[in-house]
């Protein structure tokens, strides 16, 4: 690797005022969560500002989606080159994932397939999942034969978003790579492009980190290659978009230096920002705690005990305090929620007026989070339920999807 990308690969975690970001691990000391500034700063990306905001709009002929007006999608690497091809009629197609390391999601793994939704139907393109069950055996206590049947679980999940069958593929690591010849071919191309000096630089491994995990980084890579899924693509070269997480972003920048040489066009990136733990951004969500967070399983009452109980406040100390001085809507967890699932933008901006001046209590602020979320998740249980095992084939079996090229 050399050039900008690279040396921007060197320093992966943000230790400024002890941020720490990588692919495994978010952790901020502030109340308010990860300086996103100092991070793109550090990363190299650029934000989504209003002029790529109005372009969006334009060239999709519709409204931006809430996640990009509230700059919850808020960085981006090269994404007016794919709007370009969208304007010439070029194809171009998506690409996410998911680490399934427990039985069912949570809210926070929601966001980019969410996103990924709008996307595939504003835009009309070909969807790319893949299931990293080989990188959670490698980095967890999750023998081989349970994180596949992990990964068949959170398949279920994510099909219960309302996903295109007929644009979209699921494939689950473990399985499709064995299967598919030319997968494997493109992971060896990137991994003879990247030494073992570089992909330490990159992520961080040290000597005694087995070589499984200084090998994956390449196999993340692959489907931002179109030929890795000939099936779909046949052996067309086309771009790529990803829209992810940005601690994700280290891999896209180590693909984005090896897919020129290689003879590919570099992946562009949509980043969103971290979804917050219920105890705060200070605090991590773990599958191993239940109250840090709202998984798609639980019910109602489940959502509502831990909502009460665990949601940090911005509130004050008391009433009478909260209703001098107001509550703090930059720390307050409900808030930050409605934030990402609270659509109506008008009904948003008078909660976060009635908060910060103290006409709504923090117990009202819960209620109303209560009241969102709760059909929110009942009606993706409801859509879970219908996901029988023939449609999880049929989403999971390689085959061409209704695409024209």
């Amino acid at each position: 690797m050399n050039g900008k990308e690279y040396t921007e690969n060197n320093i992966l975690k943000n230790e400024v005022e002890d941020d720490v970001v990588d692919p495994w691990n978010v952790v901020s000391k502030s109340e308010t969560g990860v300086d996103y500034d100092k991070l793109l700063k550090r990363f190299g990306s650029s934000r989504i500002d209003s002029e790529l905001l109005e372009r969006f709009a334009i060239v999709t002929g519709k409204p931006n989606h809430h996640f990009l007006r509230r700059g919850i999608f808020f960085s981006h690497r090269d994404m007016n080159s794919i709007l370009n091809n969208f304007e010439s009629g070029k194809p171009f197609y998506l690409y996410t994932g998911r680490g399934p390391s427990s039985s069912s999601m949570h809210l926070g793994h929601l966001i980019p397939f969410i996103f990924c939704k709008w996307l595939q139907d504003v835009f009309n393109v070909p969807l790319i999942i893949q299931l990293t069950d080989d990188e959670k055996s490698l980095w967890k206590d999750i023998d081989i034969e349970e994180a596949n049947k992990l990964a068949y679980e959170n398949a279920r999940d994510i099909i219960a978003v309302g996903f295109d069958v007929e644009k979209t593929f699921i494939f689950s690591d473990l399985e499709y790579i064995g299967q598919c010849p030319n997968f494997y071919k493109n992971m060896v191309r990137i991994q003879k492009c990247v030494t073992f000096n570089q992909v330490k630089g990159i992520f961080g491994f040290g000597d005694s980190d087995v070589i499984g995990k200084i090998s994956f980084p390449a196999v993340q890579a692959t489907p931002c290659l179109s030929t890795s899924f000939p099936h779909i693509f046949e052996n067309k070269k086309i771009p790529c978009l990803i829209p992810c997480a940005i601690d994700q972003d280290p891999y896209f920048r180590m693909t984005r230096d090896v897919a020129p040489r290689i003879g590919f066009q570099k992946p562009a990136l949509l980043h969103s920002v971290f979804f917050p733990a219920l105890q705060g951004p200070k605090t991590k969500m773990s599958a191993s705690d239940p109250n840090s967070t709202i998984f798609l399983n639980d019910t109602p009452k489940q959502l509502k005990n831990k909502i009460n109980k665990h949601a940090f406040s911005g509130g004050r100390t008391t009433i009478e305090e909260h209703r001098q001085f107001g509550g703090n809507c930059d720390i307050d967890v409900s808030y930050q929620y409605l934030k990402f699932f609270l659509e109506d933008d008008e009904k948003l901006e008078q909660i976060r007026k009635d908060y910060s001046s103290g006409a709504l209590l923090t117990g009202e602020l819960k209620k109303i989070l209560i009241e969102t979320l709760t059909p929110i998740l009942q009606q993706h249980q409801e859509r879970r339920n219908k996901v029988t095992d023939q449609v999880l084939k049929q989403f999971m079996t390689p085959r061409k999807l209704n695409y024209n090229l």
